[in-house]
């Protein structure tokens, strides 16, 4: 003999479109909100912008240290010293100055580091190490 006459089930047929309206809201909200209405009733003699050449890019200076030790700004060969004091009178002559340091794979750390020194020393803070991607 059966215990229960009618369907324990009956909650699971029918269709609960409630999430169904508010996911169509906010989708509907979402279109209003990203449609920018076209603005065309007026018509405008629109200023026209000055041709002005751009600033030609800075030039770097490139300090070259090889690895036996040498090193060169800009090609021409220097101490620490030497490339202290000059970097201190090129950048009082450019205030935005920026060095690119080019180490050899077999140059010792010291060496790069006393470079580093000297250019903070002469309060260069544009200062990159070039590198070269990986094989």
């Amino acid at each position: 003999m059966k215990k229960c006459s009618h369907s324990s089930h009956h909650t699971l047929t029918e269709l609960n479109i409630t999430p169904l309206l508010d996911l169509a809201f906010v989708l509907l909200v979402i279109f209003i909100i990203t449609t920018t209405p076209v603005v065309n009733d007026l018509e405008l003699n629109l200023p026209t912008a000055a041709n002005r050449q751009k600033d030609p890019p800075r030039k770097a200076n490139y300090i070259t240290v090889e690895g036996s030790g040498k090193l060169f700004l800009n090609k021409r060969e220097m101490d620490v010293a030497e490339l202290q004091q000059t970097l201190v009178s090129l950048r009082l002559d450019d205030p935005d100055l920026s060095v690119v340091i080019r180490g050899d794979s077999k140059t010792k750390y010291r060496k790069i580091r006393e470079v580093l020194d000297a250019a903070q020393q002469a309060n260069v803070v544009k200062v990159e190490l070039a590198t070269e991607p990986a094989k």
